[in-house]
């Protein structure tokens, strides 16, 4: 069974962002439970939430009182997916850290193989994969936002050779988070930013199936879309000339 929070270390901190996702954290509170509970550490779930005000505290007490191992952090001022998960990051005390979707699209059973591969020697960060050998995406997936995702996925190639670096589903040590340049969160593709400021060399990609949301609505917009373009500039500046 998970255990609790207060019964010893925690080994894994899994953050979720959300805004507007009470009809989808429960199941994902108690799928990430259940697919948790044949291992042997601890956990915590941290949802960071931006202000939603749609019941989201209501459902996390209500998971509280079921026992499983999550906290809310109500962030009142500021906005946005990835500073919201750089607040989890900051505010988690597991020597793993994990970071997945609240709509779930992302697979809470393949959490234990994501956890199994940063166990690997040198690997040092690992990306919940739409586009390996033996991933898939819903055939509803509209052409949309599958154009979207190659492109941006291309856009991405000079900073990484990771197959799937836009992925909102990846884990890695807490020391390599720690160890990170300066961050700038901008727009939602936050793991791409850690994968280049953590200087991340061997990054390993674990094939999931990526699922259309089934509650709520997408955060991906045109401003978005723009933040992303910025988002890689600034990477790219980063990691040719600013570091050298």
């Amino acid at each position: 069974m998970v255990l609790s929070l207060m019964s010893q270390m925690i080994d894994t901190s899994i953050i979720i962002p959300t805004f507007q996702e009470v009809h989808n954290i429960g199941e994902l509170v108690r799928r990430i439970s259940a697919a948790m509970s044949a291992t042997t550490g601890a956990i915590e779930i941290l949802i960071v939430d931006d202000n939603s005000q749609d019941g989201t505290d209501q459902v996390v007490e209500r998971l509280r009182d079921e026992k499983h191992p999550v906290r809310l952090i109500v962030r009142e001022r500021e906005r946005g997916l990835s500073s919201a998960v750089i607040r989890g990051f900051n505010e988690a005390v597991g020597t793993t850290l994990v970071c997945m979707d609240a709509d779930l699209s992302h697979p809470p059973e393949m959490l234990p193989e994501l956890l199994a591969a940063l166990d690997t020697q040198g690997v040092d960060f690992v990306i919940g994969s739409r586009y390996v050998k033996g991933a898939g995406t819903d055939a509803d997936w509209g052409l949309f936002r599958r154009m979207n995702s190659s492109i941006a996925t291309a856009l991405a190639r000079p900073l990484t050779r990771a197959r799937d670096p836009l992925s909102g589903f990846f884990a890695l040590r807490q020391s390599t988070f720690r160890a990170a340049a300066p961050l700038q969160p901008m727009g939602y593709k936050i793991g791409l930013e850690l994968i280049v400021k953590c200087n991340c060399r061997n990054v390993c990609e674990v094939p999931i199936h990526f699922a259309q949301r089934r509650h709520g609505s997408s955060k991906l917009t045109m401003k978005q879309q723009w933040l992303y373009l910025r988002h890689v500039a600034k990477l790219t500046g980063y990691k040719f000339f600013a570091r050298r």
